[in-house]
């Protein structure tokens, strides 16, 4: 009988020859354990650890995961009802917590250098008879890179992701700690912040900086700089520039391995927006983004004509992500947490806007008349996000844009006093107007926007019941 991958003919050519790569190199022994890596909703990865022997054929016969998976909030509960018809979902095939398949893409293929002897390999979701799964994000922006691929052109992005790291002094591992979620750790400052980019600050953290370099350096991501950012045991590391599905492969991987690397050494990682820490700087995730030519493999952004800031396709791309900055918003910032972050003179944006080499905006235009690295950056992301989701929010409105030959407007070079359209200020107004937004609702799939917006809903909803200490302080006392 023929495997799940031959049945479906999910494999190029390419990932073909790239699996019996892999074969070959489980039989040669350079691994005991193979982690077949899932990235879920909230572009967290979930998935098994296969004996080496049994990665083998799950190369081909795929890795079966409950559907429940696809059913978690950020605590991890289910806010579908799985065992009603269809599981709750959408979508038939998902009866009581029924299987989907996950298939190894053997491109992404990794030795992780902090686990002895582990491979690692990202999946993509399928339900039973071969089709996407219609809530797996990798797929949402694999259909958008095809999309610019029949144009064409390439998706090339580069990442600026700021973080902060802690020692762990505490992991709260008492039996009254657990709970869903449980207790946070109890930690303490590496540095004292407020020192943005010194030598001297970055010497005392070099320990962690050098255990991360060494680590991301085997792993095979492209780093190009290690940094101390402004606000206390805050830092940013940036990678350099890769092509379509790439840059959101590497955000979901970078992401995992700091905090896999970071808890074996006794520190603490956290890409969480504003952790709730005295004199705390919020952290953002830059997106620099660009289209390349396939037939001459030159940047399709660089204007041609002196004192233009873009190319005619580049302002029109330019154009359609600030006509869908507010319907993208929660797929660029997408936890209650993340909207703590959007005020003014911040070097955080709060307006849907464009300017020339203003960090105030939120789209940044760089570059130039014969510059190679004439980009756009996106500064209204949060580390958070998922990659995948934020990607191809970009992609799709920049089509968009393209399509229609928008006119993004003249540069915002006052950008906290530009008349503008004001970003969501929480998570609630953000979910608004992505369902508002038909461009993202066509080209994501209503189906899954309902989705996606469901478990959002149901995240808001447990922060809407919680008391806050902020509630507490407030009127405990005085009324």
């Amino acid at each position: 009988m023929s495997s799940f991958v031959d049945r479906h003919a999910l494999w190029s050519d390419d990932q073909l020859k790239q699996a019996h790569e892999l074969v070959r190199r489980i039989d040669l022994g350079e691994v005991d354990v193979v982690r077949f890596a899932w990235p879920d909703q909230h572009g967290l990865l979930r998935g098994k650890t296969l004996v080496a022997s049994e990665a083998r054929a799950a190369l081909w016969d795929g890795v079966n995961l409950t559907s429940t998976l696809l059913a978690k909030d950020t605590s991890h509960k289910t806010v579908f009802p799985v065992f009603a018809a269809g599981g709750g979902f959408a979508i038939d095939g998902f009866q009581g917590g029924a299987d989907f398949t996950v298939v190894a893409d053997p491109s992404t293929f990794k030795i992780l250098p902090w686990a002895p002897r582990t491979g690692w390999v990202l999946c993509d979701a399928y339900m039973a008879d071969g089709r996407p799964v219609p809530y797996a994000t990798r797929q949402i922006l694999q259909r958008a890179v095809r999309q610019l691929d029949e144009m064409g052109m390439e998706f090339i992005a580069g990442l600026e992701v700021e973080f902060h790291v802690f020692k762990l002094d505490d992991p709260r591992m008492g039996l009254a700690d657990s709970g869903q979620p449980g207790e946070p750790p109890r930690v303490s400052l590496l540095s004292h912040g407020h020192q943005y980019l010194t030598e001297l600050r970055y010497d005392r953290v070099d320990a962690v900086m050098e255990l991360l370099r060494s680590n991301l350096v085997a792993l095979g991501l492209p780093l190009r700089s290690l940094e101390i950012e402004y606000g206390p045991s805050q830092f940013e590391l940036t990678f350099g520039p890769t092509a379509g599905v790439l840059p959101a492969d590497t955000m979901v991987l970078l992401r995992s391995a700091i905090k896999q690397i970071c808890q074996r050494a006794g520190y603490h990682a956290t890409f969480m927006c504003r952790p709730k820490i005295p004199n705390v700087m919020s952290s953002g995730w830059h997106l620099h983004q660009s289209l390349r030519r396939k037939s001459d493999g030159v940047n399709a952004f660089i204007p041609s004509t002196a004192g233009q800031d873009l190319s005619d396709i580049g302002l029109h791309y330019l154009g359609g992500l600030k006509a869908h900055a507010l319907g993208a918003a929660a797929l660029a910032s997408p936890t209650i947490n993340g909207y703590r972050r959007y005020r003014p003179f911040s070097l955080a944006p709060d307006r849907a806007i464009w300017a020339r080499d203003n960090r105030g905006a939120m789209l940044r235009v760089l570059g130039g008349v014969g510059q190679n690295a004439t980009r756009i950056e996106n500064r209204v992301g949060e580390p958070t996000a998922n990659p995948y989701l934020y990607l191809a929010s970009q992609l799709f409105s920049g089509l968009d844009g393209m399509r229609r030959e928008l006119d993004p407007g003249p540069s915002a070079d006052a950008p906290y006093e530009t008349p503008a359209a004001q970003l969501p200020r929480s998570l609630g107004d953000a979910l608004a107007c992505l369902r508002a937004d038909e461009m993202l609702n066509e080209q994501m799939g209503k189906v899954f926007i309902d989705y996606l917006c469901h478990i959002k809903d149901a995240e808001i909803a447990r922060f809407n019941l919680d008391v806050s200490e902020w509630e507490h302080r407030e009127y405990f006392d005085m009324f």
